[in-house]
């Protein structure tokens, strides 16, 4: 199909093409020219005309003969290399210089091309020898050309039409877009979170992990929020600057969780890091890419988290799991908060293989040491450890913390990650060395851990040795697209040396979309030997935490 059907026809139309342009050629040498209108995508190529020859003189001479000679392309689902138009197209392409058809910038001629494909790669051929035109060039277009292009846009006038409409379309949407962003080079977006919780416990009270006693009354229900804008700016279009600015409730004695078990991860983790009841910066940091495969990002607020220990199905909280103890392995990142610091992150060739490197110092903007009872950016575990609470500061000083981290990733089911980090928190030396799987069983069922293994030195209980483990399951989709739904249960600290039993959290979350911008999600905790106190009763939390992203 899509070739002429025998040799004496294609002699014939070439002898009548002939014709018809030895006609015309006192019109065209005489300084008429060949127009090709800015709508050249929906309308038919332009002769010239004479009072002899009109263009639909031409039209109706040209039709019986090609349209009965040749198999109509219009006939044709694709646009196969042994068609006519393919061949006609191709060769128009190789003469004029057009760039067509492929994002290498090749057209291959072997390859079958959808029509609108096709038509795509025609308007370029079109505009191309408009421009030859419009330069008075007129001579280096061929007179056989211009009939081989007529005869294509009739072939394709549906889709060439088709094509215009979809581009005023875009131009359109573009227009609005340039007359209504934010920035030129600044994407504005937001993040809510707003959540219900309440919860209590069984006995007759709660004490922390030194015996002190925290209450003997189950609190009240809350409602706490967290908002974030952030804005992402871009000025060579391979880097990003990152401001975040944020604010929280009662950071995290505002949910029953974090009240009840404040030292083992058991806050919910969006309400324990904004900045509380006042707008504040959470990141401040600069990205850019002095290599092919290399990313750098420093700056005076950066979270170790952002970098290192992700984890596709247990690392959001304001997405999956809320438990802090379960979105991040709890001993290898003492240093949780905000700081001043670097990162760098390293994929060779695109290779199953991504070292990440980060180091951030939680008092970088201080010049002095301190003697302060609070000490920012450090897990409230550590005043237990290290109850003198003494800090050097400093970009290089007290307290700081490095993270390297190796992941192998030969496909988006599998990734496994190997960490070592050390550093100090209240000058008490730590090293820890963790691992971190995610699995994805089929498109509905994954599962996902962590481990972690540590040494932390000179503590109010000796040397110690901790461990953490963490294990879930995750059902993507589950009962509707878009769902993400698991269940997971963990140990955040594991050291005889710390009360008399161990700790264990456990929650089950369903997160369902209501729209593109709106997800709602319940959750459920559960707490067996808070703060590693066999004498703890069992802590219950239900929440309902509800996003609005924008």
């Amino acid at each position: 199909m899509g070739t002429f059907c025998s040799e004496d026809r294609d002699n014939e139309l070439h002898i009548h093409t002939r014709k018809l342009l030895a006609s015309r050629q006192r019109s065209i040498a005489g300084g008429d020219s060949i127009h090709i209108s800015k709508e050249v995508i929906s309308a038919p190529f332009d002769f010239p005309t004479t009072s002899v020859q009109t263009r639909e003189d031409i039209s109706q001479q040209l039709t019986p003969i090609l349209e009965g000679q040749v198999t109509s392309v219009s006939q044709l689902k694709d646009v196969q290399p042994s068609d006519w138009a393919f061949g006609a197209l191709q060769s128009l392409i190789e003469r004029y210089g057009v760039i067509a058809g492929y994002p290498d910038n090749t057209f291959r001629g072997n390859k079958a091309m959808t029509r609108y494909e096709f038509a795509a790669a025609l308007n370029a051929c079109l505009e191309r020898v408009n421009e030859l035109v419009a330069q008075g060039t007129m001579s280096s277009v061929s007179q056989d050309d211009l009939v081989i292009l007529q005869r294509l846009q009739i072939e394709f006038a549906a889709e060439l039409s088709t094509l215009q409409g979809r581009v005023d379309k875009l131009e359109a949407h573009t227009s609005f877009l340039e007359a209504n962003q934010f920035s030129t080079t600044t994407k504005l977006t937001g993040l809510v979170v707003l959540a219900l919780t309440g919860g209590g416990f069984s006995g007759d009270r709660i004490i922390d992990v030194t015996g002190r006693e925290i209450t003997t009354e189950n609190p009240n229900a809350t409602l706490l929020y967290r908002a974030t804008l952030d804005l992402t700016t871009s000025f060579s279009g391979t880097d990003l600057l990152t401001i975040w600015m944020e604010i929280g409730s009662n950071g995290p004695d505002d949910n029953a969780a974090g009240f009840l078990e404040p030292s083992f991860g058991s806050v919910l983790d969006y309400s324990a890091k904004p900045p509380v009841e006042q707008f504040g910066l959470s990141r401040l940091h600069y990205t850019f890419s002095p290599l092919k495969d290399v990313k750098v990002s420093f700056g005076p607020l950066i979270a170790l988290t952002d970098y290192v220990d992700s984890n596709s199905y247990a690392n959001v909280s304001f997405s999956d799991f809320s438990t802090q103890a379960l979105i991040n392995n709890y001993i290898l990142l003492p240093v949780q908060g905000l700081g001043g610091g670097a990162a760098i992150t390293w994929n060779p060739g695109d290779s199953p293989f991504t070292l990440r490197a980060a180091y951030v110092a939680s008092t970088a903007n201080e010049p002095t040491s301190s003697n302060s009872s609070f000490v920012p950016g450090i897990f409230p575990l550590g005043y237990i450890l290290y109850p003198d609470a003494r800090s050097d500061r400093g970009l290089f000083q007290d307290p700081y913390q490095g993270v390297v981290e190796l992941e192998y990733a030969p496909s988006n089911a599998f990734k496994l990650r190997l960490q070592y980090t050390g550093g100090s928190v209240l000058n008490g030396q730590f090293e820890v060395l963790g691992a971190n799987l995610e699995l994805r069983l089929s498109e509905r069922v994954a599962v996902f851990g962590r481990y972690g293994y540590g040494n932390y030195k000179n503590t109010a209980f000796g040397d110690i040795n901790p461990s953490y483990w963490m294990a879930g399951i995750a059902f993507p989709d589950l009962f509707v697209p878009g769902a993400k739904s698991g269940i997971a249960v963990g140990q955040p600290f594991i050291a005889n040396e710390l009360g008399n039993a161990t700790q264990t959290n456990i929650e089950a979350f369903y997160n369902f979309p209501v729209s593109d911008s709106i997800r709602i999600t319940p959750v459920v905790q559960a707490i067996v030997n808070p703060a590693n106190q066999e004498d703890n009763g069992t802590i219950i939390t239900g929440t309902l935490r509800t996003v609005f992203s924008f």
